[in-house]
């Protein structure tokens, strides 16, 4: 939520502001930003897939949301990705009447969007669970923190389901952290010329063979 302080400073900026201007724009929907992040994301998207922002003299996308509208970089990243998420993949929920029919209280947050982003990603996650986090994000309003404790809890019952596949994933997870120490050691000893050519070269085909194991 934005303090009456930081209002006034967008307020100041947009004074010599053309109104119709995709910049000022921007500034609009960044002072209704927990009502409106929606109108924010899709502005924001408008000006960093354009480049507006070099237009207004900023060599930085990074640098124009934290200087002109005072977003930070993760911020400004999950408004761009949630909105972008709503635009490929939910567009129902971008129309009017959807936000119309909502209390500013009900409609979903940016960080809760976000979160049925991840959540779509998840292969331990079938149609029927992502309808259910769905649900709780688009009708019933939950907050980031709700969907992510329901994300845990789906996928720990997917692993107490098939517990072959859990034990899979927790190979590989292991066996790829186990690559990329080998590969950081292996760069030092590389530099340092601590071992022979040849045990080097038995390096290079341990990883191979370790990397074929995740894939």
């Amino acid at each position: 939520m934005r303090t009456p302080r930081s209002i006034e400073k967008l307020e100041t900026k947009m004074e010599n502001m053309d109104s119709d201007s995709m910049r000022y724009e921007v500034l609009q929907n960044a002072k209704s930003f927990k009502a409106s992040w929606v109108g924010l994301g899709q502005a924001l998207y408008a000006v960093w897939k354009d480049k507006l922002y070099k237009n207004w003299g900023y060599t930085e996308f990074d640098t124009y949301t934290v200087k002109e509208i005072g977003i930070k970089k993760p911020t400004a990243l999950k408004l761009l990705r949630s909105y972008y998420f709503l635009e490929k993949e939910e567009p129902g929920y971008l129309r009017d009447e959807y936000r119309e029919k909502k209390s500013a209280a009900a409609i979903p947050g940016y960080e809760a969007v976000d979160a049925l982003r991840l959540a779509s990603k998840k292969k331990s996650i079938d149609s029927v669970d992502y309808a259910g986090l769905k649900k709780k994000v688009f009708e019933e309003g939950r907050d980031a923190r709700d969907i992510k404790k329901n994300l845990t809890q789906l996928i720990r019952q997917r692993e107490e389901l098939d517990p072959d596949e859990a034990r899979q994933k927790r190979r590989q997870t292991i066996i790829r952290r186990f690559v990329s120490t080998l590969k950081s050691l292996k760069q030092e000893l590389r530099i340092a010329k601590m071992l022979p050519a040849e045990i080097m070269k038995d390096t290079d085909k341990l990883l191979s063979k370790l990397e074929a194991e995740t894939r």
